[in-house]
């Protein structure tokens, strides 16, 4: 099977649903869980005589989303019905955004190990969501929660612009980390709120035209995605390779076997008879009213990678998963306002804190230290009272399980460094004349053995040694 002559064409869609305490059309709570069909109300189920009134909050979100994805803000909007029979959809229709969305064009930057390349969006529009229907409550019944319809979403479009499953999953994470650090949706694609589906076409190398596209569904992990783009890939190529005719249609995507199955033909969008919404108005939005919102944007990844790499001289690494989540830049962002030890602040937030949330199965809110309190530490191991090590080890989880200055538990504790070099001299005699061989190895061209040398001396002053002062002794006595 030759899977080398075919290029792949990824196009994704992506529902988010949005941080508002409403849904998008009425005052019932658009909270996630809650008992089934407690969160409705004669709006959400369209009930004769109601009219939808239209959620303020939400066009703010995707305006604040639009313009971090370097979007054009369309001023002049206006919703439509989008047709279609489902039991989870009370109205008999959904109401969308058809010919006007809210944001055209823009991209979202991604990094691969092939570089970096912006995906291009067609267009960011809001909808209202549909319920959901539960098939596992019962052998005989689907059960219908409306809990969910209403919820006001944004739905995110790519142009068919990926060509790697690699590269769909970097333009997810992205997304993803790009809505949490706004604060318009929480990405949990486990509970639904972000979900995506996958447009996957194939065509000969060199070939300008599009191949028939395969929509697939129900991939509730960004991981899943990849692994269902892969393989609907293998499955097109190994259609065509075998003489067979690919269809558009919508696939579902089993996570547990690894497989997908045919849902239904593909619809095309007359088959929706849209038509304007006619119990909403337009809505026009101002300059002034755009303005305020990019007012309130935060600064974002990139642009925070960018500053400690250039401003603060991090690795390239060490600013990208500090940036990975925005409670971890939040928090760094704390510690480097109070410390201009940059590099030592880093390490002690990827080194010694991320061990200790892991352990716990926490993130960095749940830390119990404060910024501050990390940065007397951090100032402390500076200052050469004591080292990395000791205060890792052993006057972190005092400061966590009992909060008082690092400079009083390190004296408490008998954990302050000596640097006086009268002290640690007959040390370092010791260890030396315990290792005769090993010092005639070091002299014979083996210097690796410094540290072995250096860890003997620590153990033997039980950490106190100051390790600085002790390489330089060492070395000195080395040379004879």
């Amino acid at each position: 099977m030759d899977y080398s002559k075919y290029e792949t064409v990824i196009g994704l869609e992506v529902h988010a649903q949005l941080l508002t305490e409403s849904k998008l059309f009425c005052s019932d709570s658009a909270a996630f869980g809650g008992a089934p069909n407690t969160h409705i109300s004669p709006i959400t189920m369209a009930h004769p005589g109601t009219l939808p009134r239209m959620n303020k909050k939400a066009a703010e979100y995707a305006i604040k989303l639009g313009l971090a994805c370097h979007c054009a803000i369309e001023k002049d909007n206006y919703f439509a019905r989008k047709n279609y029979f489902y039991p989870d959809l009370p109205k008999g229709y959904q109401v969308s955004q058809h010919t006007a969305p809210i944001c055209n064009g823009g991209y979202v930057r991604i990094t691969t190990d092939a570089g970096t390349r912006d995906i291009k969006l067609n267009r960011i529009h809001l909808e209202e969501d549909a319920g959901k229907l539960l098939h596992d409550q019962d052998p005989a019944y689907s059960y219908v929660d409306l809990n969910r319809a209403g919820v006001p979403l944004v739905e995110i479009v790519s142009e068919p612009d990926m060509h790697t499953s690699e590269e769909a999953y970097q333009y997810l994470t992205e997304l993803r980390r790009l809505v949490r650090y706004l604060g318009v949706c929480d990405g949990n694609m486990e509970e639904g709120s972000m979900r995506c589906d996958a447009n996957i076409s194939i065509r000969l190398k060199g070939a300008t035209t599009l191949g028939t596209k395969v929509e697939v569904k129900n991939m509730n992990s960004i991981r899943n995605v990849k692994r269902a783009i892969e393989l609907e890939v293998k499955r097109q190529v190994e259609l065509l390779e075998t003489g067979g005719t690919i269809v558009q249609e919508t696939r579902s995507f089993d996570a547990a076997t690894g497989t997908s199955f045919s849902m239904r033909s593909k619809e095309e969008a007359n088959d929706y008879r849209y038509f304007p919404e006619p119990d909403l108005a337009p809505f026009h939005l101002s300059d002034d009213f755009i303005n305020a919102i990019r007012a309130t944007l935060p600064a974002l990844p990139e642009e925070l990678i960018q500053k400690y790499i250039t401003q603060y001289n991090l690795p390239e690494y060490d600013a990208r998963v500090i940036c990975d989540d925005k409670s971890t830049a939040d928090y760094f962002e704390a510690l480097i306002a109070t410390t201009s030890q940059y590099k030592a602040a880093a390490n002690w937030l990827l080194g010694p804190v991320k061990s200790y949330l892991n352990e716990k199965g926490a993130d960095i809110s749940a830390f119990p230290l404060q910024p501050a309190a990390l940065a007397s530490l951090i100032a402390l191991v500076d200052s050469g009272k004591v080292s990395f090590s000791i205060a890792s080890s052993r006057i972190l989880p005092e400061m966590i399980s009992d909060p008082a200055e690092p400079l009083e538990i390190a004296t408490r504790l008998n954990l302050i460094q000596d640097n006086n070099a009268d002290n640690i001299a007959p040390i370092i005699d010791e260890v030396l004349a315990k290792y005769p061989d090993k010092v005639a190895a070091y002299r014979g061209g083996k210097k690796g053995l410094l540290a072995l040398f250096v860890g003997e001396v620590m153990k033997a002053s039980k950490g106190k040694a100051d390790p600085r002062l002790t390489n330089e002794l060492l070395a000195e006595k080395l040379k004879g």
